[in-house]
């Protein structure tokens, strides 16, 4: 499945489980030919994203809605800024409200979130990447968000790279069982998949290097000084991620240590949403 197909899947389904068989509210209250606008407004500092969905959701519901862009997807708001106008029938604008802002206050809260950890990254070659702890269903739009701030993302799921974690390696027997394993598979498969391993101490390290064909390291839960040991160890031979409770105070210990990326789960897995409201204008 695309990533379009994803992003379409996902909206239908917000509509199915908001509106059911009927907004009966509105139905109730508003005249069906009734017209009207409505403004994005932020009521919180901080990174916009979602825009481009709101438009896949506003034109997916009714093609008749007309949207003026004033602020674009990675624009710095602040409280009083307006982010669109949206114009059209009044059911229309009332039905896809809180969709559009559960999407953008989500996606905004990442995106914020995520530009924060850049920043404190800055003067250093290390990358903020995001994780799989995401809300079921909105992974593709969560990791969107993550790169609206200036983050990239690590794999989009099972299916786009191997990762052998802890679990797979003591299941598999050991590293260079488990990394023998990923080289025979993706050659039988025929498929072009990157190869990365986590290792829990310098010694799962040194295996990992000795078996060689990975294209990169996780270093999962390493202190800043072991980190520091990795690096010289690895001296370039490979990428390396440093991994496990990472948090703003401790980011850039990892970066000056020389690790080429740092993975976050907190830019999803526990992010606050940014305030916003989507509100009627004369």
């Amino acid at each position: 499945m695309d990533e379009k197909e994803l992003i379409n899947n996902l909206i239908t389904l917000a509509f199915a489980e908001d509106i059911g068989e009927g907004d009966h509210t509105t139905l109730c209250s508003i005249p069906e030919s009734e017209m009207g606008r409505s403004q994005l407004l932020v009521k919180e500092a901080g990174v916009l994203a979602g825009v481009e969905i709101a438009k896949k959701v506003f034109g997916n519901f009714d093609p008749g809605l007309q949207l003026e862009v004033l602020l674009k997807d990675g624009a710095p708001v602040k409280p009083g800024d307006i982010a669109f106008v949206v114009s059209g029938k009044v059911h229309s604008l009332l039905q896809t409200e809180r969709i559009v802002l559960n999407i953008m206050q989500r996606m905004s809260g990442i995106a914020t979130v995520t530009r924060e950890y850049v920043g404190l990254l800055k003067g250093t070659k290390a990358k903020v990447i995001d994780t799989r702890k995401t809300t079921p269903g909105m992974r593709i739009l969560e990791k969107q968000a993550v790169k609206i701030g200036g983050g990239e993302n690590h794999r989009l799921g099972l299916f786009d790279m191997i990762l052998l974690k802890d679990n797979h390696v003591d299941f598999a027997g050991g590293i260079e069982q488990a990394i023998r394993g990923a080289h025979r598979y993706v050659k039988e498969k025929k498929r072009d998949l990157k190869i990365e391993i986590e290792v829990r101490n310098l010694n799962e390290l040194t295996e990992a290097l000795e078996v060689g064909g990975v294209d990169r390291i996780m270093l999962d839960n390493f202190s800043p000084e072991v980190t520091r040991e990795a690096v010289r160890m690895v001296a370039g031979r490979v990428e390396l991620e440093s991994s496990g409770g990472i948090t703003r105070d401790d980011i850039r210990d990892y970066a000056e240590a020389g690790v080429d990326y740092i993975s976050v789960g907190a830019l999803t897995h526990s992010v606050k949403s940014l305030d916003m409201s989507l509100k009627a204008v004369e």
